[in-house]
């Protein structure tokens, strides 16, 4: 597996330097991680990840002009928040907490719910959400990126498009490649695992990955392979999360999907606590998919706090307890319906739990970590 230098060295660089480095990375993966895969129709270049980068950080594309993708995904949090439910327009508040867009270019389908199957569809539905971006539709957009100088430039060099030929897909392919170049491995972990050296993790995270394998069964989902690691199965489970949130009865289930059916999608799931709870079952309406979300990565999980899609969980320590138990917070809970089938207690004892969140730490990628002043 080959590791570019270029990529660790893009960050703290001049902004022209860091997008040419960061399309390297598309072709040579870092340690740990295989390569990225890029559609056919959508290829990287430079001028289209400068493009992306500035579209993603525009907050012209919101109705109060005040927002804008790295709101809640912001660099210095890891590409997430900090908060339990992501803040959109005017304060407010949806009903998920936002992911990471690290490693997004290797899921599988985008969203907690896996609701979009790519990171170009999931980039315009945030601009229409009322509670993220407010738009009630895309012109506003499309009027600022046919006429403002910089992007009149940006889209003839990026695809030789100008004017009206400039539309939502050009928009949806720019920043889906930008943030198809948001990459992290060579983790203490991956120089650990992958690269033999033996120094590289802290006896704590050693014996945290041991529990990581053995008796915590984590790697059921969070997926580690022979060459490579993504900590995801790019699967949907029901681990418990908001389980006193899903409808009750059959009514509240109906008048949850037809709230789905009357908003759609995107629109029910984040603006309606019950409806954001039925999960992946908002999409596919296959029953045993009610209350399951999508495996997150667990790569620079440390720098992603709040936890859980609804980011009901505010530090690692918590998320270890809540498996622990089986699905709970506290031994003495309910044991909530639906459980995915791995879902039950460990009986892991509390240093062994202490070494599990030191392995967990040990999963961040050096190019994310914030210099301290």
């Amino acid at each position: 597996m080959k590791t570019t230098t270029c990529y660790l060295r893009s960050f703290g660089l001049a902004a022209a330097l860091t997008v040419v480095f960061a399309v390297c990375v598309a072709f040579a993966a870092p340690v740990g991680l295989p390569p990225v895969p890029v559609p056919p129709d959508n290829p990287i270049t430079p001028e289209k990840v400068k493009l992306g980068d500035k579209l993603f950080h525009d907050a012209r594309f919101s109705a109060t002009g005040e927002v804008s993708c790295a709101t809640c995904h912001e660099r210095a949090k890891g590409f997430a928040d900090g908060l339990p439910l992501s803040e959109g327009i005017n304060q407010l508040k949806g009903t998920r907490n936002a992911p990471t867009v690290i490693n997004a270019a290797y899921l599988e389908t985008q969203f907690w719910d896996g609701r979009e199957p790519t990171l170009e569809a999931q980039s315009a539905q945030p601009f229409l959400n009322p509670v993220e971006m407010g738009l009630k539709d895309h012109q506003p957009i499309l009027e600022i990126v046919r006429t403002d100088p910089e992007y009149v430039e940006l889209f003839e060099k990026a695809f030789a498009k100008r004017g009206e030929q400039v539309t939502m897909t050009e928009v949806e392919q720019a920043i889906g490649t930008f943030e198809r170049t948001l990459i992290g491995g060579d983790s203490p972990f991956d120089r650990y695992y992958f690269k033999g050296e033996k120094d590289a993790m802290s006896p704590a995270a050693i014996r945290g990955l041991e529990v990581f394998v053995g008796q915590g069964r984590c790697v059921s989902c969070h997926v580690i392979e022979q060459t490579q690691a993504l900590f995801t199965d790019n699967r949907f489970h029901m681990i418990g999360v908001s389980a006193n949130q899903m409808p009750q009865d059959l009514d509240e289930l109906k008048a949850a999907v037809e709230n789905v059916k009357e908003k759609g999608t995107d629109i029910a799931v984040l603006t309606n606590p019950k409806t954001s709870s039925l999960g992946r079952y908002a999409v596919t309406r296959d029953l045993t998919d009610i209350g399951a979300f999508k495996t997150p990565t667990l790569r620079n999980v440390e720098l992603t706090a709040p936890y859980m899609h609804d980011g009901s969980h505010k530090t690692l320590e918590e998320v270890v307890q809540f498996y622990n138990n089986g699905g709970r917070m506290e031994e003495s809970d309910p044991v909530p319906e639906l459980l995915s089938g791995g879902i039950r207690p460990l009986n892991l004892t509390e240093e062994q739990q202490a070494d599990l969140v030191e392995f967990m730490k040990a999963l961040t990628s050096p190019q994310f970590v914030q210099k301290q002043p």
